[in-house]
């Protein structure tokens, strides 16, 4: 987990596209949200009378996979968006977001 985003930044995940779809609900938490095929719009506060309301916009794309020897390991490029969100309304989301998203064995 960073202890910094950017405003606009780009992940390769290592995943295929049904599971990032399986797993994006959890990973977006209680925040309205709207999908239009391989993007998704994530509102990340309520809009006061007359404030910019905050968001991020998430696209992707599926990847050739990665291939090492006889290893095939499937790609996703992801590029994340906010809109109108400080750096602390950017860390919230995306500290919730790596956990539901971070997989790893043991």
């Amino acid at each position: 987990m960073q202890s910094h985003y950017d405003a606009s930044f780009v992940r390769e995940m290592g995943c295929t596209e049904a599971e990032w779809l399986g797993w994006l609900p959890a990973a977006i938490g209680v925040h309205a949200w709207q999908r239009d095929g391989q993007s998704v719009r994530i509102a990340l506060d309520k809009p006061e009378s007359g404030s910019t309301s905050a968001s991020v916009y998430i696209r992707w794309s599926v990847g050739e996979p990665r291939v090492i020897a006889l290893v095939r390991l499937p790609r996703l490029h992801v590029q994340f968006d906010f809109s109108a969100a400080d750096a602390a309304q950017r860390y919230r989301f995306m500290r919730r977001f790596d956990l539901y998203m971070q997989r790893g064995g043991g």
